[in-house]
């Protein structure tokens, strides 16, 4: 974690000290995108591997063409799963959801499309549940970091598709997505 930690502090340092150059670009934006979410969790020694429907809602503010600040909203959505448990069938679900606060680093590749990463904290609570039964409210504020790319259709609407994994105390969540982002 600590290796992670450094190199994802490192690639911000990075995108914040690229020259500015491009301002064309600076300005409020809004953004929400949809996607599959996995989760490979082991729960009190229940494997819970799963998928569900995620979407993300962002705000933020592009400083220029190579870095933004964003904060948004992430849902998971439930992941359940149904197992054998000495002949008796258990249902076990996992809720989780929160709040983003992170940097985006870009590199334009030309002038509808760029490259970017992005890392922060992610701020969340779940809760996990077996025969409909909450047994757990986890909270914590872990990391989360990303990849994708965003392709201008317009002078303010993009397309975005990305990668984006979600440290949850201890157990890692992956989510691809697609979606849009508004600049104003």
């Amino acid at each position: 974690m600590k290796r992670n930690t450094t190199t994802i502090v490192a690639a911000i340092a990075f995108f914040a000290l690229m020259p500015m150059t491009a301002f064309a670009d600076s300005g409020l934006f809004l953004g929400g995108s949809f996607g599959a979410a996995t989760l490979d969790e082991d729960f009190d020694g229940l494997d819970v591997d799963s998928d569900s429907t995620s979407f993300r809602i962002t705000v933020g503010w592009q400083f220029s063409d190579t870095l933004s600040f964003e904060v948004g909203y992430h849902s998971f959505g439930r992941f359940e799963k149904q197992v054998d448990v000495g002949g008796v069938i258990t249902d076990i679900s996992v809720i989780a959801d929160g709040f983003t606060l992170g940097l985006t680093g870009s590199v334009p590749l030309s002038s509808n499309f760029s490259l970017f990463g992005r890392a922060g904290a992610f701020f969340w609570d779940g809760s996990s549940e077996i025969n409909h039964i909450t047994v757990a409210l986890p909270e914590d504020t872990n990391l989360f970091f990303g990849a994708g790319a965003d392709v201008k259709v317009s002078e303010t609407l993009s397309i975005i598709g990305d990668w984006t994994r979600y440290e949850l105390e201890g157990t890692r969540s992956d989510v691809i997505s697609i979606g849009f982002k508004l600049r104003f």
